[in-house]
Protein backbone atom coordinates (compact mmCIF):
# COMPACT_ATOMS: atom_id res chain seq x y z
CA UNK A 1 0.00 0.00 0.00
CA UNK A 2 1.23 3.64 -0.72
CA UNK A 3 1.61 6.42 1.74
CA UNK A 4 -2.28 7.38 0.83
CA UNK A 5 -3.72 4.31 2.07
CA UNK A 6 -6.84 4.54 3.37
CA UNK A 7 -8.18 1.85 6.95
CA UNK A 8 -10.16 0.39 4.26
CA UNK A 9 -6.92 -0.45 2.09
CA UNK A 10 -5.27 -1.83 5.13
CA UNK A 11 -8.05 -4.03 6.25
CA UNK A 12 -8.58 -5.75 2.62
CA UNK A 13 -4.41 -5.95 2.69
CA UNK A 14 -4.30 -7.91 6.01
CA UNK A 15 -7.26 -9.77 5.37
CA UNK A 16 -5.90 -11.15 2.04
CA UNK A 17 -2.58 -11.48 4.24
CA UNK A 18 -4.66 -14.32 6.30
CA UNK A 19 -5.73 -16.33 3.77
CA UNK A 20 -9.09 -14.56 3.11
CA UNK A 21 -10.23 -14.43 -0.83
CA UNK A 22 -13.89 -13.88 -0.09
CA UNK A 23 -16.12 -10.93 1.54
CA UNK A 24 -19.79 -11.91 1.48
CA UNK A 25 -21.97 -8.98 2.02
CA UNK A 26 -24.83 -6.37 1.47
CA UNK A 27 -23.97 -2.97 -0.15
CA UNK A 28 -24.79 0.06 1.85
CA UNK A 29 -23.30 4.15 2.08
CA UNK A 30 -21.93 3.09 5.28
CA UNK A 31 -20.30 0.15 4.42
CA UNK A 32 -19.61 1.42 0.66
CA UNK A 33 -16.00 2.36 1.20
CA UNK A 34 -14.78 -1.43 2.34
CA UNK A 35 -16.34 -2.50 -1.01
CA UNK A 36 -14.04 0.29 -3.23
CA UNK A 37 -10.83 -1.30 -1.48
CA UNK A 38 -11.75 -4.44 -2.50
CA UNK A 39 -12.48 -3.12 -5.87
CA UNK A 40 -8.70 -2.09 -5.17
CA UNK A 41 -7.03 -4.41 -4.46
CA UNK A 42 -6.69 -6.02 -7.90
CA UNK A 43 -7.92 -9.13 -7.26
CA UNK A 44 -6.55 -10.43 -3.69
CA UNK A 45 -10.53 -10.84 -2.49
CA UNK A 46 -13.55 -10.92 -4.32
CA UNK A 47 -16.49 -9.39 -3.05
CA UNK A 48 -19.90 -11.23 -3.16
CA UNK A 49 -23.10 -9.22 -2.32
CA UNK A 50 -25.71 -11.66 -1.04
CA UNK A 51 -29.76 -10.29 -1.71
CA UNK A 52 -30.02 -10.25 2.79
CA UNK A 53 -27.80 -9.83 5.17
CA UNK A 54 -28.59 -13.30 7.52
CA UNK A 55 -28.03 -15.06 4.22
CA UNK A 56 -24.43 -13.29 3.85
CA UNK A 57 -23.15 -14.23 7.11
CA UNK A 58 -24.37 -17.36 6.97
CA UNK A 59 -22.28 -17.73 3.51
CA UNK A 60 -19.05 -16.86 5.17
CA UNK A 61 -20.25 -19.64 8.05
CA UNK A 62 -20.37 -22.02 4.99
CA UNK A 63 -17.42 -20.71 3.82
CA UNK A 64 -15.45 -21.40 6.83
CA UNK A 65 -16.92 -24.64 7.76
CA UNK A 66 -15.59 -26.49 4.32
CA UNK A 67 -12.10 -23.96 3.38
CA UNK A 68 -10.93 -24.20 7.13
CA UNK A 69 -10.17 -20.52 6.81
CA UNK A 70 -12.40 -17.48 8.37
CA UNK A 71 -15.30 -16.15 6.77
CA UNK A 72 -15.70 -12.24 6.33
CA UNK A 73 -19.25 -11.00 6.31
CA UNK A 74 -19.49 -6.98 5.50
CA UNK A 75 -22.84 -5.11 6.06
CA UNK A 76 -23.95 -1.42 6.09
CA UNK A 77 -25.44 0.53 9.57
CA UNK A 78 -28.99 -0.17 10.68
CA UNK A 79 -31.30 -2.62 9.37
CA UNK A 80 -28.44 -3.76 7.62
CA UNK A 81 -26.25 -4.15 10.83
CA UNK A 82 -28.95 -5.79 12.40
CA UNK A 83 -30.05 -8.30 9.82
CA UNK A 84 -26.10 -9.87 10.71
CA UNK A 85 -27.44 -11.08 14.32
CA UNK A 86 -29.04 -14.57 13.77
CA UNK A 87 -26.07 -15.66 11.44
CA UNK A 88 -23.55 -14.57 13.81
CA UNK A 89 -25.92 -16.35 16.59
CA UNK A 90 -25.80 -19.81 14.56
CA UNK A 91 -21.27 -19.14 13.90
CA UNK A 92 -21.42 -18.60 17.74
CA UNK A 93 -22.86 -21.56 18.90
CA UNK A 94 -21.47 -23.59 16.28
CA UNK A 95 -18.23 -22.37 16.96
CA UNK A 96 -17.35 -21.06 13.44
CA UNK A 97 -14.67 -18.52 12.78
CA UNK A 98 -16.37 -15.34 11.40
CA UNK A 99 -15.29 -11.86 11.31
CA UNK A 100 -18.08 -9.01 10.82
CA UNK A 101 -17.29 -5.76 9.52
CA UNK A 102 -19.98 -3.55 10.45
CA UNK A 103 -20.84 0.45 8.79
CA UNK A 104 -21.44 2.84 11.11
CA UNK A 105 -22.42 6.29 10.70
CA UNK A 106 -19.70 9.07 11.47
CA UNK A 107 -18.31 9.73 14.60
CA UNK A 108 -18.80 13.66 14.56
CA UNK A 109 -22.88 12.96 13.50
CA UNK A 110 -23.07 10.52 17.05
CA UNK A 111 -26.12 11.41 19.08
CA UNK A 112 -26.94 13.92 16.60
CA UNK A 113 -29.70 12.71 14.83
CA UNK A 114 -27.86 10.88 12.57
CA UNK A 115 -29.75 8.18 10.00
CA UNK A 116 -29.18 4.26 11.71
CA UNK A 117 -26.85 5.74 14.70
CA UNK A 118 -26.31 3.18 16.79
CA UNK A 119 -23.58 4.68 19.45
CA UNK A 120 -25.44 4.57 21.90
CA UNK A 121 -25.53 8.43 22.50
CA UNK A 122 -28.43 10.84 22.90
CA UNK A 123 -31.38 7.64 23.44
CA UNK A 124 -30.05 5.68 20.54
CA UNK A 125 -29.20 2.11 21.08
CA UNK A 126 -25.69 0.84 21.61
CA UNK A 127 -24.94 -1.69 18.54
CA UNK A 128 -21.71 -3.21 21.02
CA UNK A 129 -24.34 -4.34 23.40
CA UNK A 130 -26.87 -5.73 20.58
CA UNK A 131 -23.49 -7.60 19.10
CA UNK A 132 -21.45 -8.57 22.42
CA UNK A 133 -23.60 -11.88 23.05
CA UNK A 134 -23.18 -13.25 19.53
CA UNK A 135 -19.60 -12.80 19.73
CA UNK A 136 -16.39 -13.86 20.72
CA UNK A 137 -15.06 -10.24 20.36
CA UNK A 138 -16.93 -6.63 19.42
CA UNK A 139 -15.41 -3.17 19.49
CA UNK A 140 -15.79 0.08 17.66
CA UNK A 141 -13.04 1.40 15.79
CA UNK A 142 -12.63 5.10 17.03
CA UNK A 143 -9.43 6.07 15.06
CA UNK A 144 -7.47 4.99 12.17
CA UNK A 145 -4.63 4.13 14.97
CA UNK A 146 -7.46 1.74 17.16
CA UNK A 147 -8.05 0.16 13.92
CA UNK A 148 -4.32 -1.36 13.26
CA UNK A 149 -4.69 -2.49 17.20
CA UNK A 150 -8.50 -3.62 16.74
CA UNK A 151 -7.93 -6.12 13.60
CA UNK A 152 -5.48 -8.41 14.62
CA UNK A 153 -7.36 -8.59 17.99
CA UNK A 154 -10.40 -9.74 16.29
CA UNK A 155 -8.86 -11.74 13.97
CA UNK A 156 -7.52 -13.69 16.68
CA UNK A 157 -10.47 -13.71 18.95
CA UNK A 158 -12.37 -15.23 15.73
CA UNK A 159 -10.02 -18.21 15.17
CA UNK A 160 -9.29 -18.95 18.48
CA UNK A 161 -10.35 -21.67 21.13
CA UNK A 162 -13.35 -21.45 21.30
CA UNK A 163 -13.78 -20.15 17.73
CA UNK A 164 -16.81 -18.07 16.88
CA UNK A 165 -17.05 -14.37 15.41
CA UNK A 166 -15.54 -11.24 16.13
CA UNK A 167 -17.29 -7.57 15.26
CA UNK A 168 -15.81 -4.69 14.40
CA UNK A 169 -18.33 -1.64 14.07
CA UNK A 170 -16.70 0.82 11.64
CA UNK A 171 -17.67 4.06 11.54
CA UNK A 172 -17.50 6.01 7.68
CA UNK A 173 -14.83 8.90 8.48
CA UNK A 174 -12.50 6.13 10.11
CA UNK A 175 -12.77 3.95 6.98
CA UNK A 176 -11.86 7.09 4.90
CA UNK A 177 -9.17 7.85 6.94
CA UNK A 178 -5.63 7.85 5.66
CA UNK A 179 -4.15 4.51 7.28
CA UNK A 180 -1.12 4.57 9.67
CA UNK A 181 2.07 3.13 8.16
CA UNK A 182 1.88 0.04 10.24
CA UNK A 183 4.09 -3.44 9.56
CA UNK A 184 2.37 -6.61 8.88
CA UNK A 185 0.00 -8.14 11.34
CA UNK A 186 0.51 -10.88 13.24
CA UNK A 187 -2.69 -12.89 14.41
CA UNK A 188 -2.45 -16.10 16.51
CA UNK A 189 -4.63 -17.95 17.43
CA UNK A 190 -4.42 -18.69 20.85
CA UNK A 191 -6.15 -22.00 23.02
CA UNK A 192 -5.19 -23.02 26.56
CA UNK A 193 -3.43 -25.83 27.18
CA UNK A 194 -4.35 -29.56 27.33
CA UNK A 195 -5.37 -30.42 31.23
CA UNK A 196 -2.46 -33.01 31.77
CA UNK A 197 -3.85 -34.27 35.13
CA UNK A 198 -7.38 -34.66 33.08
CA UNK A 199 -5.69 -36.41 30.58
CA UNK A 200 -4.12 -38.68 32.39
CA UNK A 201 -7.35 -39.57 34.21
CA UNK A 202 -9.14 -40.15 30.73
CA UNK A 203 -6.20 -42.69 29.39
CA UNK A 204 -6.33 -44.87 32.81
CA UNK A 205 -10.26 -44.85 31.95
CA UNK A 206 -10.23 -46.03 28.63
CA UNK A 207 -7.37 -48.71 29.40
CA UNK A 208 -9.46 -50.03 31.78
CA UNK A 209 -11.99 -50.30 29.66
CA UNK A 210 -13.44 -53.20 27.89
CA UNK A 211 -15.94 -51.27 25.86
CA UNK A 212 -15.79 -47.93 24.75
CA UNK A 213 -18.26 -45.74 22.53
CA UNK A 214 -16.96 -42.67 21.04
CA UNK A 215 -19.36 -39.68 20.10
CA UNK A 216 -17.67 -36.95 17.72
CA UNK A 217 -18.95 -33.66 17.16
CA UNK A 218 -17.97 -30.61 15.05
CA UNK A 219 -15.01 -30.29 16.94
CA UNK A 220 -13.42 -32.72 14.93
CA UNK A 221 -14.41 -31.28 11.99
CA UNK A 222 -12.95 -27.14 12.58
CA UNK A 223 -10.22 -28.95 13.57
CA UNK A 224 -9.65 -31.53 10.92
CA UNK A 225 -9.30 -33.98 13.71
CA UNK A 226 -10.66 -36.96 11.90
CA UNK A 227 -7.57 -38.48 11.33
CA UNK A 228 -7.03 -38.66 14.85
CA UNK A 229 -10.34 -39.68 15.28
CA UNK A 230 -10.31 -43.27 13.39
CA UNK A 231 -6.84 -43.73 14.61
CA UNK A 232 -7.73 -43.61 18.47
CA UNK A 233 -10.91 -45.86 17.73
CA UNK A 234 -8.71 -48.69 16.12
CA UNK A 235 -6.29 -48.48 18.91
CA UNK A 236 -9.55 -48.84 21.56
CA UNK A 237 -11.27 -50.95 19.11
CA UNK A 238 -14.29 -48.38 19.73
CA UNK A 239 -17.65 -48.03 18.22
CA UNK A 240 -17.98 -44.53 16.73
CA UNK A 241 -21.47 -42.34 16.73
CA UNK A 242 -21.76 -38.67 15.52
CA UNK A 243 -23.74 -35.68 16.49
CA UNK A 244 -26.28 -34.85 13.93
CA UNK A 245 -23.90 -31.92 12.92
CA UNK A 246 -20.72 -33.80 12.33
CA UNK A 247 -22.04 -36.84 10.32
CA UNK A 248 -18.84 -36.34 8.06
CA UNK A 249 -16.43 -36.25 10.57
CA UNK A 250 -16.74 -40.35 10.79
CA UNK A 251 -16.68 -42.85 7.48
CA UNK A 252 -20.45 -43.65 7.86
CA UNK A 253 -19.55 -46.43 5.98
CA UNK A 254 -16.66 -48.26 8.16
CA UNK A 255 -17.69 -51.21 10.71
CA UNK A 256 -17.46 -49.23 13.58
CA UNK A 257 -19.82 -46.59 12.92
CA UNK A 258 -22.99 -46.88 14.76
CA UNK A 259 -24.87 -43.98 13.47
CA UNK A 260 -26.02 -40.58 14.72
CA UNK A 261 -26.90 -39.89 18.23
CA UNK A 262 -29.91 -37.78 19.69
CA UNK A 263 -33.40 -37.05 18.55
CA UNK A 264 -32.52 -37.37 14.80
CA UNK A 265 -30.17 -40.96 15.63
CA UNK A 266 -30.21 -44.16 15.47
CA UNK A 267 -31.04 -46.90 18.43
CA UNK A 268 -28.03 -48.91 18.19
CA UNK A 269 -26.12 -45.60 19.25
CA UNK A 270 -28.02 -46.16 22.70
CA UNK A 271 -27.86 -49.99 22.66
CA UNK A 272 -23.43 -49.73 22.42
CA UNK A 273 -23.79 -46.67 25.24
CA UNK A 274 -25.79 -49.12 27.30
CA UNK A 275 -23.00 -52.19 26.96
CA UNK A 276 -20.21 -49.69 26.78
CA UNK A 277 -18.02 -49.36 29.92
CA UNK A 278 -16.92 -45.44 28.87
CA UNK A 279 -18.14 -42.57 26.78
CA UNK A 280 -15.23 -40.33 24.84
CA UNK A 281 -16.68 -37.05 23.61
CA UNK A 282 -14.32 -35.84 20.83
CA UNK A 283 -14.84 -32.33 19.88
CA UNK A 284 -18.92 -32.16 20.96
CA UNK A 285 -19.98 -30.64 24.20
CA UNK A 286 -23.16 -33.11 24.37
CA UNK A 287 -26.11 -30.26 23.41
CA UNK A 288 -29.59 -31.69 23.71
CA UNK A 289 -30.39 -32.61 20.35
CA UNK A 290 -27.16 -34.96 20.35
CA UNK A 291 -28.10 -36.68 23.73
CA UNK A 292 -31.90 -36.45 23.48
CA UNK A 293 -32.91 -40.82 24.74
CA UNK A 294 -29.94 -41.00 26.01
CA UNK A 295 -29.26 -39.18 29.22
CA UNK A 296 -30.10 -42.16 31.38
CA UNK A 297 -27.63 -44.09 30.19
CA UNK A 298 -25.10 -41.62 30.25
CA UNK A 299 -25.65 -41.06 34.42
CA UNK A 300 -24.94 -44.99 33.95
CA UNK A 301 -21.73 -44.68 32.19
CA UNK A 302 -18.11 -43.35 32.56
CA UNK A 303 -18.18 -39.83 30.69
CA UNK A 304 -14.99 -38.74 28.99
CA UNK A 305 -14.85 -35.32 27.20
CA UNK A 306 -12.06 -33.69 24.94
CA UNK A 307 -13.19 -30.13 23.78
CA UNK A 308 -12.20 -26.87 24.40
CA UNK A 309 -14.75 -26.06 27.02
CA UNK A 310 -16.66 -28.06 29.44
CA UNK A 311 -19.81 -30.57 28.49
CA UNK A 312 -23.42 -30.53 29.70
CA UNK A 313 -22.72 -33.65 31.21
CA UNK A 314 -20.95 -34.55 34.19
CA UNK A 315 -17.94 -35.94 33.01
CA UNK A 316 -13.86 -36.02 33.50
CA UNK A 317 -13.31 -32.99 30.67
CA UNK A 318 -10.12 -33.09 28.99
CA UNK A 319 -9.86 -29.24 28.25
CA UNK A 320 -8.07 -28.27 25.60
CA UNK A 321 -7.86 -28.20 21.41
CA UNK A 322 -9.48 -31.56 20.38
CA UNK A 323 -6.41 -32.88 17.80
CA UNK A 324 -3.18 -32.77 19.71
CA UNK A 325 -5.89 -34.21 22.62
CA UNK A 326 -6.93 -37.37 20.72
CA UNK A 327 -3.34 -37.93 19.48
CA UNK A 328 -2.23 -37.58 23.11
CA UNK A 329 -4.37 -40.05 24.17
CA UNK A 330 -3.66 -42.54 21.51
CA UNK A 331 -0.21 -42.08 22.20
CA UNK A 332 -0.29 -42.62 25.70
CA UNK A 333 -2.25 -45.82 25.21
CA UNK A 334 0.63 -47.47 22.85
CA UNK A 335 0.55 -49.16 19.67
CA UNK A 336 -1.64 -51.92 20.20
CA UNK A 337 -5.23 -52.31 18.35
CA UNK A 338 -8.29 -53.85 19.91
CA UNK A 339 -11.22 -55.52 18.00
CA UNK A 340 -14.49 -54.18 17.92
CA UNK A 341 -17.35 -56.14 19.20
CA UNK A 342 -20.48 -57.01 17.57
CA UNK A 343 -22.71 -54.19 16.76
CA UNK A 344 -26.11 -53.78 14.82
CA UNK A 345 -25.98 -50.21 13.46
CA UNK A 346 -26.64 -47.92 12.25
CA UNK A 347 -30.62 -49.43 12.82
CA UNK A 348 -32.88 -46.90 11.94
CA UNK A 349 -35.96 -45.23 13.58
CA UNK A 350 -39.50 -47.91 13.00
CA UNK A 351 -40.81 -44.27 11.32
CA UNK A 352 -44.08 -45.22 10.00
CA UNK A 353 -44.47 -45.78 6.37
CA UNK A 354 -45.92 -42.85 4.23
CA UNK A 355 -49.46 -41.97 3.50
CA UNK A 356 -51.08 -39.81 0.89
CA UNK A 357 -49.75 -38.90 -2.14
CA UNK A 358 -46.17 -37.37 -3.01
CA UNK A 359 -42.73 -38.95 -2.46
CA UNK A 360 -41.74 -39.95 0.31
CA UNK A 361 -38.74 -38.81 2.86
CA UNK A 362 -37.02 -42.28 2.66
CA UNK A 363 -37.53 -42.63 -1.49
CA UNK A 364 -36.41 -39.13 -2.17
CA UNK A 365 -33.02 -39.42 0.42
CA UNK A 366 -31.82 -43.13 -1.61
CA UNK A 367 -32.14 -40.74 -4.83
CA UNK A 368 -29.86 -37.88 -3.55
CA UNK A 369 -27.90 -40.80 -1.81
CA UNK A 370 -27.42 -42.18 -5.10
CA UNK A 371 -26.53 -39.11 -7.04
CA UNK A 372 -24.32 -37.65 -4.46
CA UNK A 373 -20.34 -37.07 -5.43
CA UNK A 374 -18.30 -38.09 -2.95
CA UNK A 375 -16.55 -35.29 -3.13
CA UNK A 376 -19.45 -32.88 -2.58
CA UNK A 377 -20.55 -30.81 0.54
CA UNK A 378 -23.94 -31.30 1.73
CA UNK A 379 -25.68 -28.64 3.60
CA UNK A 380 -29.42 -29.18 5.72
CA UNK A 381 -31.61 -27.26 6.84
CA UNK A 382 -34.02 -27.38 9.50
CA UNK A 383 -36.89 -29.51 9.62
CA UNK A 384 -38.50 -32.75 8.49
CA UNK A 385 -36.70 -33.29 5.78
CA UNK A 386 -33.36 -32.18 7.73
CA UNK A 387 -34.50 -35.01 10.19
CA UNK A 388 -35.13 -37.77 7.13
CA UNK A 389 -31.63 -36.37 5.78
CA UNK A 390 -29.57 -36.89 9.29
CA UNK A 391 -30.77 -39.97 10.14
CA UNK A 392 -30.68 -41.78 6.33
CA UNK A 393 -28.57 -40.09 4.24
CA UNK A 394 -24.71 -41.00 4.49
CA UNK A 395 -22.07 -38.68 4.58
CA UNK A 396 -19.90 -38.12 1.21
CA UNK A 397 -16.70 -39.47 1.96
CA UNK A 398 -14.89 -36.58 1.23
CA UNK A 399 -17.12 -33.34 1.75
CA UNK A 400 -18.96 -31.58 4.39
CA UNK A 401 -22.18 -32.77 6.26
CA UNK A 402 -23.35 -29.59 7.84
CA UNK A 403 -26.85 -29.08 9.61
CA UNK A 404 -26.93 -25.89 11.48
CA UNK A 405 -28.17 -27.46 14.94
CA UNK A 406 -26.64 -24.04 16.98
CA UNK A 407 -29.36 -21.92 16.34
CA UNK A 408 -31.66 -24.22 13.79
CA UNK A 409 -32.51 -21.01 11.92
CA UNK A 410 -34.21 -21.50 8.90
CA UNK A 411 -33.28 -20.76 5.51
CA UNK A 412 -29.21 -21.18 6.79
CA UNK A 413 -28.71 -23.79 4.34
CA UNK A 414 -29.30 -21.39 1.29
CA UNK A 415 -26.18 -19.02 1.90
CA UNK A 416 -24.27 -21.46 3.30
CA UNK A 417 -24.52 -23.89 0.54
CA UNK A 418 -23.58 -20.85 -1.69
CA UNK A 419 -20.33 -19.72 0.45
CA UNK A 420 -19.26 -23.64 0.64
CA UNK A 421 -19.68 -24.11 -2.96
CA UNK A 422 -18.20 -20.65 -3.86
CA UNK A 423 -15.20 -21.15 -1.42
CA UNK A 424 -14.49 -24.53 -2.11
CA UNK A 425 -15.47 -24.88 -6.03
CA UNK A 426 -17.10 -28.43 -5.24
CA UNK A 427 -20.97 -29.12 -6.39
CA UNK A 428 -22.81 -28.56 -3.28
CA UNK A 429 -26.15 -29.63 -2.29
CA UNK A 430 -28.62 -27.76 0.01
CA UNK A 431 -31.68 -29.85 1.04
CA UNK A 432 -34.34 -27.89 2.52
CA UNK A 433 -38.37 -27.49 2.61
CA UNK A 434 -40.35 -25.29 1.09
CA UNK A 435 -40.41 -23.17 4.63
CA UNK A 436 -37.44 -22.63 4.51
CA UNK A 437 -37.67 -21.57 0.81
CA UNK A 438 -39.90 -19.00 1.61
CA UNK A 439 -37.61 -17.53 4.11
CA UNK A 440 -34.24 -17.12 2.33
CA UNK A 441 -34.32 -18.98 -0.37
CA UNK A 442 -34.46 -16.36 -2.86
CA UNK A 443 -30.28 -16.26 -2.48
CA UNK A 444 -31.12 -18.83 -5.63
CA UNK A 445 -30.76 -15.45 -7.38
CA UNK A 446 -26.88 -14.91 -5.46
CA UNK A 447 -25.58 -18.45 -6.99
CA UNK A 448 -26.77 -17.64 -10.47
CA UNK A 449 -25.22 -14.40 -10.54
CA UNK A 450 -21.65 -15.80 -9.44
CA UNK A 451 -22.42 -19.03 -11.10
CA UNK A 452 -21.91 -21.17 -8.12
CA UNK A 453 -21.92 -24.92 -7.97
CA UNK A 454 -24.92 -25.31 -6.13
CA UNK A 455 -28.16 -27.87 -6.59
CA UNK A 456 -30.82 -26.76 -4.09
CA UNK A 457 -33.26 -29.61 -3.50
CA UNK A 458 -36.61 -28.49 -2.00
CA UNK A 459 -39.07 -30.78 0.10
CA UNK A 460 -42.40 -29.58 -1.08
CA UNK A 461 -44.89 -29.87 1.47
CA UNK A 462 -46.77 -26.81 1.40
CA UNK A 463 -46.64 -26.04 4.83
CA UNK A 464 -44.41 -25.38 7.81
CA UNK A 465 -44.24 -29.41 8.29
CA UNK A 466 -42.33 -29.71 11.61
CA UNK A 467 -45.18 -27.40 13.38
CA UNK A 468 -48.25 -29.22 11.51
CA UNK A 469 -46.13 -32.42 13.08
CA UNK A 470 -46.29 -30.98 16.42
CA UNK A 471 -50.10 -29.78 16.32
CA UNK A 472 -51.34 -33.30 15.29
CA UNK A 473 -49.28 -34.62 18.00
CA UNK A 474 -49.30 -32.56 20.99
CA UNK A 475 -52.16 -30.34 20.54
CA UNK A 476 -55.16 -32.74 19.35
CA UNK A 477 -54.93 -31.76 15.56
CA UNK A 478 -58.18 -29.41 15.67
CA UNK A 479 -56.64 -26.26 14.24
CA UNK A 480 -53.23 -25.60 11.94
CA UNK A 481 -51.47 -21.97 11.75
CA UNK A 482 -48.79 -24.16 9.15
CA UNK A 483 -50.34 -24.98 6.48
CA UNK A 484 -49.71 -22.53 2.95
CA UNK A 485 -51.91 -22.54 -0.19
CA UNK A 486 -49.95 -24.73 -3.07
CA UNK A 487 -46.80 -23.34 -4.87
CA UNK A 488 -45.40 -24.59 -7.86
CA UNK A 489 -41.28 -23.38 -6.64
CA UNK A 490 -39.88 -24.80 -9.69
CA UNK A 491 -42.27 -22.82 -12.40
CA UNK A 492 -41.66 -19.86 -10.34
CA UNK A 493 -37.86 -20.15 -10.18
CA UNK A 494 -37.92 -21.00 -13.89
CA UNK A 495 -39.54 -18.30 -14.79
CA UNK A 496 -37.32 -15.89 -12.73
CA UNK A 497 -34.25 -17.19 -13.58
CA UNK A 498 -34.12 -18.33 -17.14
CA UNK A 499 -30.54 -19.66 -17.26
CA UNK A 500 -31.27 -22.33 -14.07
CA UNK A 501 -31.34 -25.63 -14.85
CA UNK A 502 -34.84 -26.05 -13.00
CA UNK A 503 -36.75 -29.88 -12.72
CA UNK A 504 -39.93 -30.39 -10.55
CA UNK A 505 -39.34 -33.80 -10.19
CA UNK A 506 -42.51 -35.99 -10.06
CA UNK A 507 -40.79 -39.04 -8.05
CA UNK A 508 -37.83 -40.46 -6.74
CA UNK A 509 -36.31 -41.42 -10.02
CA UNK A 510 -37.17 -37.82 -11.70
CA UNK A 511 -35.20 -36.67 -8.72
CA UNK A 512 -32.18 -38.91 -9.20
CA UNK A 513 -32.13 -38.14 -13.06
CA UNK A 514 -31.72 -34.41 -12.10
CA UNK A 515 -29.04 -34.38 -9.61
CA UNK A 516 -27.06 -36.47 -11.90
CA UNK A 517 -27.49 -33.63 -14.31
CA UNK A 518 -26.69 -31.38 -12.19
CA UNK A 519 -23.61 -33.14 -11.49
CA UNK A 520 -22.50 -32.50 -14.75
CA UNK A 521 -23.07 -28.64 -14.63
CA UNK A 522 -20.47 -25.79 -14.01
CA UNK A 523 -23.14 -23.36 -12.38
CA UNK A 524 -26.68 -23.39 -10.35
CA UNK A 525 -29.81 -26.19 -10.16
CA UNK A 526 -33.05 -26.76 -8.49
CA UNK A 527 -34.93 -29.14 -7.96
CA UNK A 528 -38.84 -29.55 -6.20
CA UNK A 529 -40.43 -32.63 -5.35
CA UNK A 530 -43.79 -32.80 -3.56
CA UNK A 531 -43.64 -34.57 -0.07
CA UNK A 532 -47.16 -35.17 1.79
CA UNK A 533 -47.54 -33.29 4.93
CA UNK A 534 -48.96 -35.81 6.96
CA UNK A 535 -45.24 -37.59 6.62
CA UNK A 536 -43.75 -38.35 10.23
CA UNK A 537 -40.23 -38.26 9.86
CA UNK A 538 -37.76 -40.18 11.93
CA UNK A 539 -37.40 -37.98 14.60
CA UNK A 540 -38.01 -39.69 18.86
CA UNK A 541 -40.02 -37.11 20.28
CA UNK A 542 -42.64 -37.75 17.39
CA UNK A 543 -42.11 -40.97 16.99
CA UNK A 544 -42.16 -41.60 21.45
CA UNK A 545 -45.85 -39.66 20.85
CA UNK A 546 -46.45 -42.53 18.68
CA UNK A 547 -45.20 -45.20 20.53
CA UNK A 548 -42.80 -45.89 18.04
CA UNK A 549 -39.71 -44.68 19.44
CA UNK A 550 -37.59 -48.25 19.16
CA UNK A 551 -34.99 -47.01 21.55
CA UNK A 552 -35.47 -49.97 23.84
CA UNK A 553 -36.38 -52.31 21.13
CA UNK A 554 -33.64 -51.54 18.84
CA UNK A 555 -30.58 -53.95 18.31
CA UNK A 556 -32.04 -57.21 20.46
CA UNK A 557 -30.97 -59.22 18.21
CA UNK A 558 -27.43 -58.63 19.15
CA UNK A 559 -27.66 -58.45 23.23
CA UNK A 560 -25.80 -61.53 22.90
CA UNK A 561 -22.85 -59.79 21.55
CA UNK A 562 -21.94 -59.14 25.03
CA UNK A 563 -20.52 -61.55 25.69
CA UNK A 564 -17.47 -60.63 22.96
CA UNK A 565 -14.24 -59.12 24.25
CA UNK A 566 -11.91 -56.83 23.10
CA UNK A 567 -8.79 -58.76 21.67
CA UNK A 568 -5.30 -57.05 21.19
CA UNK A 569 -4.43 -57.59 17.69
CA UNK A 570 -1.29 -55.71 17.17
Amino acid sequence: MGPTARVVDHIVAELARTGVDRIFGVGGANIEDLYDAVHSSGGAIHGLVAKHEFAAATMADGYARVTGRMGVVAATSGGGAMNLVPGLAEAHASRVPVLALVGQPPTGLEGRGAFQDASGKAGTFDAREVFAPVSRFCATARTAESLVDLLPRAIAAARSQPRGPAVLLLPKDVQQAAAPATVPGRYPATADPIDVDALERAVAALRAADRTLIIAGEGVAAEDARAELAALARRLGAWVAVTPDAKDVYDNRDSRFVGVAGVMGHPSVMDCLRRADVCLLAGTRLPMLARGGLDDALAGTRVISVDPEPPFVPAVAVRGPVRPALHAIADRLGTGARRCPEHAGPVPLPAPPARGRGTSYAEAVAAVAEALPEDAHVFIDAGNAAATAIHLLPAPRHGRFVVAVGMGGMGYAFGAGIGAALGSGRRTYVLAGDGAFFMHGMEVHTAVEYDAPVTFVVFNNNAHAMCVTREQLFYGDTYTYNMFRPAYLAAGMGAAFPTLDVTRAGNAAQLRRALLRSNCRRGPAFVSLDFDVREIPPFLPFLAALGLDGADRATESKETSDEHQHIHVG
